[in-house]
């Protein structure tokens, strides 16, 4: 399948789009969430020595928040919608 076809099957609205943008987040979120406390852990009662005393602890925490932020995860997720839409419309005729 060529990528314009591609792109013409994942095409979903604006909003729709924005709200899978915030549901892969959230979950980010969720998944990171033992990267996170490290940070927050590591961070608690500095201010500009963060940038270096908290460098590895910052990587961890963006390394896994890319696993689930990223074009790949959000054209799966835009997929797995069009399917869900495809299926609900089909269901109702």
């Amino acid at each position: 399948m060529g990528y314009v076809q591609e792109a013409r099957d994942n095409h979903v609205k604006k909003k729709v789009e924005e709200a899978l943008r915030s549901k892969m987040k959230q979950k980010a979120l969720k998944e990171c969430d033992h990267y996170t406390s490290k940070y927050v852990q590591c961070a608690s009662g500095k201010t500009i020595s963060i940038v270096w005393q908290c460098r590895k602890q910052a990587k961890e925490l963006n390394d896994c928040l890319h696993q689930y932020t990223n074009d790949a995860v959000l054209e799966e997720m835009k997929r797995e919608y069009m399917l869900q839409e495809t299926h609900k419309g089909s269901a109702s005729m």
